[in-house]
């Protein structure tokens, strides 16, 4: 299921994205902009994080924090049972800033994504890839599984191939926070050395998301928004 339109969604699809970021610009600082405008230009949506019922909120929090922090603009959770939560004060507000995506059922989120070009790996010991050798010339999507059960055998199912974080200890996992951590950030980094660039978003999706950003820079912004445009 596409993203829930909230009510900045809706006032930007009246008004146009041109018309939000005119009429807000003069309330926020020069700094405030350049620092959108920055973070937009190193945005990536061609990698995505996936994860499947996971139901620890400082974990659900922390995968949050580091899609955001690492520049990517799509977090999909899938919600077979309980749904996703975070624990507000470990997301620092991120969850603001990308967009989450809930399904139900893993294969759907998965295919919705390879209908857009991506191919989606799970993470599995043992996988024939790992992060460092998985193809990252094309769009790429990586599902990661709970903290106990790991990603359901239909959701696998799925997925183009799968992937691995190489370890030397003995210990035989990672915390899925930190897996997740890991395994984007490498990843993040090998698709923007592969395109030749920080960010990947096309212009208008951009144009769209800075409107919204300016949105949530500006306190009560809606009221402000329809005395101003109507």
């Amino acid at each position: 299921m596409p993203p829930v339109s909230d009510a900045i969604d809706r006032v930007i699809e009246r008004h146009g994205a041109d018309a939000i970021c005119t009429t807000l610009a003069t309330m926020m600082t020069p700094e405030r902009i350049a620092r959108i405008d920055t973070v937009l230009a190193q945005r990536l949506g061609s990698v995505v994080t996936i994860v499947e019922d996971t139901y620890d909120p400082h974990n659900a929090a922390a995968t949050i924090r580091t899609t955001e922090a690492i520049g990517l603009q799509e977090l999909h959770v899938i919600e077979p049972g309980d749904r996703f939560t975070a624990s507000g004060g470990v997301t620092m507000g991120s969850h603001k800033w990308i967009e989450l995506q809930r399904w139900k059922d893993p294969v759907a989120a998965i295919r919705a994504l390879q209908a857009r070009s991506f191919k989606v790996y799970a993470t599995l010991p043992g996988a024939p890839h790992t992060i460092e050798d998985v193809d990252v010339t094309t769009p790429i999507a990586v599902a990661f599984g709970n903290e106990h059960a790991g990603l359901s055998e239909t959701a696998i199912a799925a997925c183009d191939g799968s992937l691995g974080v190489p370890m030397y200890g003995f210990t035989e996992s990672y915390n899925l926070s930190v897996t997740v951590a890991l395994a984007m950030t490498r990843i993040a980094t090998r698709r923007r050395a592969a395109i030749g660039s920080v960010g990947d978003l096309a212009e208008e999706r951009r144009h769209r998301l800075r409107a919204r950003w300016f949105a949530l820079s500006v306190r009560n912004v809606i009221p402000i928004l329809a005395r101003t445009l109507g």
